[in-house]
């Protein structure tokens, strides 16, 4: 976990254990005390963002993914180098190569097949958020653009 997510989380668990323990406040008053038949002043909590320390939680736009991890082998454009194919070749329709296809290639790496590239490595230090945004995005370039015979 990190520690912007763990700042939050505890943030948030702070701010709903005053919340509760203001709404279940005990009563305190006596039989007979007429005093505790007007409410009790409002209770607030307050609650701070976490710290200029903690990292804020970024969730990554698949275009900037594909251009750091995947543009310098299939191109800024999707249409592939000298180094890997291009990512609008039929062969990379959904119902050749599915979107579990995609993920099995990025974690895993993939050996050589269709192309002359040679096998392709595993992505190191993408995360699993970063590859679902990465599909993502080749998957709508590729029905914008649509697929090269």
């Amino acid at each position: 976990m990190t520690g912007s997510t763990t700042g939050l989380r505890i943030a948030v668990a702070i701010f709903v254990t005053c919340v509760i323990t203001a709404a279940c406040g005990a009563d305190t008053s006596e039989a007979g005390d007429t005093s505790a038949t007007e409410p009790p002043p409002a209770q607030t909590a307050e609650v701070t963002a976490p710290t200029s320390t903690a990292t804020a939680l970024v969730i990554p736009d698949g275009a900037a993914v594909y251009q750091q991890y995947c543009a310098e082998c299939h191109g800024v454009d999707l249409r592939g180098t000298d180094k890997g194919p291009s990512q609008l070749s039929i062969i990379y329709e959904p119902n050749h190569h599915g979107d579990f296809a995609y993920r099995a290639a990025i974690r895993e790496g993939t050996r050589e097949h269709h192309w002359w590239f040679g096998d392709m490595p595993p992505v190191e230090g993408i995360s699993d958020l970063e590859i679902e945004k990465v599909i993502s995005f080749i998957r709508t370039e590729q029905e914008r653009l649509g697929f090269e015979q």
